[in-house]
């Protein structure tokens, strides 16, 4: 909580939307990281809607229709799955946002309500790291088979997902940075990101600590469970899924071991 700021100021969470209430909603779409930025969005929606060739998308944890919005656009007829209420709201003001379905629910088990039954869908996605918010290993294997769930034979699913940053601890440490912004006087302002990891139980948290230039301050820590590439190829195959395509980006670029995140696509048999 910001310390400068009176707790009556602060956005009120409803518990029903987990992880991103009201305080997260209200200026998610403002942050400034890449994957904001139009240019990477225009190319993730391209690339979604080739692999959808023509048949309706199904997004889980769509959110505030950040990637959801320019697909439709694109003529691609998309659906979503969103827990979060406060998420969902902010789709109401995208561009096509009347031509989205937004069914409220849990990506493990929720089934879509729209027009487009689940067994008819081309194309599954889910974007953005968003896979590791399900921090148990049987979470994510649902996730799998809600998704293979949705799909038509010869449908697609693809996750975007960061690669571990386990290479990067120091020995006998368990925190890796990944952004560090110094503003101002770079001493009572700016801002510090790290992952910090268990490997027992490859569950991570995300801590993000922001200062203000007049002394405030704000911690926010959100929960991840990490999972290595093999270990979703497994999971797609307990699904009935398996895997077609492995690119370290949105521009296809071969994945390596040195890439820091993977776009994979498995196919339903």
């Amino acid at each position: 909580m910001d310390n400068d700021v009176e707790p009556e100021d602060l956005p009120r969470d409803d518990p029903a939307d987990g992880l991103f209430g009201e305080s997260v909603a209200s200026d998610y779409d403002s942050d400034d990281g890449t994957e904001f930025d139009p240019a990477v969005i225009a190319r993730t929606a391209g690339v979604l809607h080739s692999l959808a060739d023509g048949a309706p998308a199904l997004e889980l944890a769509i959110g505030t229709g950040r990637i959801a919005s320019p697909l439709a656009a694109r003529g691609t007829p998309v659906h979503g799955i969103e827990l979060s209420r406060a998420m969902a709201r902010r789709i109401e003001d995208k561009p096509g946002a009347g031509s989205i379905h937004v069914t409220i629910g849990d990506m493990t088990t929720a089934r879509s309500d729209g027009d487009v039954a689940p067994g008819e869908f081309g194309l599954v996605y889910l974007v953005f790291n968003t896979i590791s918010n399900v921090t148990t290993q049987d979470g994510q294997v649902e996730v799998f088979r809600n998704a293979a769930a949705h799909l038509r034979p010869g449908g697609r699913f693809l996750v975007e997902v960061g690669v571990p940053g386990l290479r990067m601890l120091p020995p006998g440490q368990d925190s890796v940075p990944f952004a560090v912004d110094t503003a101002g006087d770079g001493l009572t302002s700016g801002y510090v990101g790290f992952d910090q990891y268990d490997v027992v139980t490859q569950r991570f948290r995300s801590v993000h600590v922001r200062v203000s230039g007049h002394g405030g301050g704000r911690v926010n820590a959100v929960p991840f469970r990490y999972a290595w590439p093999a270990e979703l190829d497994l999971m797609a195959r307990i699904a009935g899924m398996r895997l077609v395509e492995r690119w370290a980006d949105w521009d296809r670029s071969p994945f390596t071991a040195d890439s820091r995140k993977h776009v994979s696509v498995w196919r339903k048999d």
